[in-house]
């Protein structure tokens, strides 16, 4: 199964006081880097990466990895746009896209790996790919919607086609029925920074 994935690094970081959330630090090392070499430790076999505001810094970053770095040039229209310009950039001939934000610190191969499972699982209880090719697979833990979330390539295919140029959040609404949604206790999930008090997480 060949697997591309979109990360969203274009983001201001208004709501934690102008600091970049890519750029914040843990351990060492930026949450740009730990979650790309996530993404490598996994396998995945693309990878592209959304920059926007603080783009120069971003990208500097990012160019150390096998990647592709597409830059936001009106990252203020908002995250729909970052992920209209990822998914446009990856390789259409994916079998499933893992889209993922920049601000879960906690968010390894670990999680990535249970999210490919899901997926992997999924689409043999409906026969495959072939048989069932539109997939939409969402962890949730105790009744929150977390991320990353994975989809099918046939998913960014309709989304790319789609006349109003929807984005993946606005396809989903449109198609509830192709969700499915994997219960597990892995409050990783559903751990982000969003706000300022939320900075002691990478204490």
């Amino acid at each position: 199964m060949r697997i591309g994935a979109v990360l969203l690094a274009a983001g201001p970081g208004s709501r934690i006081g102008g600091l970049p959330k890519a750029l914040l630090q843990l351990r060492g090392l930026s949450l740009l880097e730990h979650h790309l070499i996530a993404l490598n430790e996994v396998e995945v076999n693309e990878v592209v990466v959304v920059s926007g505001f603080y783009h120069l810094q971003v990208e500097a970053i990012a160019q150390q990895f096998p990647v592709r770095v597409v830059r936001n040039h009106a990252p203020e229209l908002g995250q729909a746009s970052s992920v209209r310009l990822g998914i446009e950039a990856l390789d259409t001939k994916c079998d499933a896209i893992i889209m993922m934000l920049c601000d879960q610190p906690f968010i390894t191969k670990v999680e990535l790996a249970l999210l490919i499972q899901q997926f992997t699982v999924r689409a043999a209880v409906l026969g495959g790919l072939a048989s069932f090719p539109k997939i939409i697979v969402i962890p949730q833990v105790q009744g929150r919607r977390g991320n990353p979330i994975i989809f099918s390539g046939a998913v960014m295919c309709a989304i790319l086609a789609s006349v109003d140029k929807l984005s993946c959040r606005q396809y989903f609404d449109l198609h509830p029925e192709l969700i499915t949604y994997f219960q597990t206790d892995n409050a990783n999930f559903v751990t982000d920074i969003d706000t300022p008090a939320d900075l002691h997480l990478l204490a």
